[in-house]
């Protein structure tokens, strides 16, 4: 069995192909798929975030809409960019946003992607600290929210306070308790994989990672969850982590299947360079007739390691169209697979 969600980049612009022309149609596509997708049986309704760019950014504010208007569906995130946040409001944003979903957020952080512009949280006032990178600042942040939610006292309360305090260290307000439990690391290579499992998050990985092996893209993921998972157990966590990797899956069942994607049922991992000098392998996408995406996904190591399966969308071509494409695979390729 297998956690079925989805994946949107939250893409707009003023093009005649796309049903998402402003940032409003985005955001309120995005709560009606999240609740079409609930209502056909997907999991999970997970949103990227970009900053400098015409992608959905903020995201507590539609997490909290979508878990105002759903009633089962997992609500979450691939992945927040920590260089950009503030942890203890983050986890005041965090944990209002849970308490409205009534504990179904799934939250994805980490360093974040390769940015729009030039060290673009600078433009939002933060700055690294003596002799750290800007991936040492978004672990360092990432770790900070996530023992902040554990809801520990440190502050030091005014004697004469507005209201009356409770006795003891004040911590932040509002905390919910079981967040931490499903926060998430998003990995792109197995060193901060171990890193994820040593401090005992969950494992993101997507559609790309470091080429550390040169060998295809789906094994070296399945590595690199295998080394996360040993570094969980070495650590002596006891809960039982999750694990979700990201595929662009298109089941072809019609004419309109065919002509969107059609020409990628040849597709195969492709190798470049991130950030000036990182060699990275961006997995295949999987576009093919039913019968022959199930040959083709079974041969798939990663999937089967993850316990979680999310599905990049093309949100700019609609709802309509994307509760299609989730629902072909729930029908047609789920259930040959053993995932339902």
């Amino acid at each position: 069995m297998k956690n079925i969600g989805f994946l949107s980049f939250g893409h707009w612009a003023n093009l005649p192909a796309y049903d998402t022309k402003t940032a409003s149609d985005t955001l309120l596509q995005s709560i009606d798929l999240a609740v079409a997708a609930e209502a056909i049986g997907v999991d999970g309704a997970y949103f990227r975030v970009h900053h400098f760019a015409r992608q959905l950014a903020s995201p507590f504010p539609l997490l909290s809409a979508i878990g105002a208007k759903t009633n089962k569906i997992e609500i979450g995130t691939g992945v927040i960019d920590m260089r950009y946040e503030n942890p203890m409001y983050m986890v005041e944003d965090a944990s209002s946003a849970d308490l409205i979903a009534e504990g179904r957020l799934q939250l994805g952080v980490s360093r974040g992607s390769p940015e729009q512009v030039i060290d673009g949280w600078k433009h939002f006032g933060y700055t690294l600290q003596d002799g750290e990178t800007d991936q040492d600042m978004g672990r360092r942040k990432g770790l900070e929210f996530y023992n902040l939610l554990k809801g520990e006292g440190f502050a030091q309360p005014n004697p004469n306070p507005m209201f009356p305090n409770p006795p003891g260290l004040l911590g932040i307000e509002p905390n919910s308790r079981g967040l931490r439990d499903r926060i998430w690391w998003g990995s792109a290579s197995d060193a901060t994989a171990e890193w994820a499992g040593e401090i005992g998050m969950n494992l993101q990985s997507s559609t790309l990672k470091y080429d550390e092996s040169g060998k295809p893209f789906h094994v070296q993921q399945a590595e690199q969850i295998r080394k996360y998972r040993e570094a969980y157990k070495k650590a002596g966590h006891t809960r039982e982590p999750r694990v979700s990797v990201s595929r662009s899956i298109f089941a072809i069942v019609n004419d309109q299947d065919r002509y969107y994607f059609g020409q990628q049922a040849e597709s195969v991992d492709k190798v470049g360079i991130l950030e000036g000098t990182q060699r990275a392998v961006f997995g295949r996408s999987y576009a093919a007739e039913p019968d022959q995406l199930i040959k083709e996904l079974a041969n798939d190591e990663a999937i089967q390691e993850a316990d979680t399966l999310l599905l990049t969308i093309p949100n700019t071509l609609g709802v309509d169209y994307n509760i299609h494409v989730l629902e072909s695979i729930l029908k047609y390729v789920a259930p040959e697979l053993g995932w339902r």
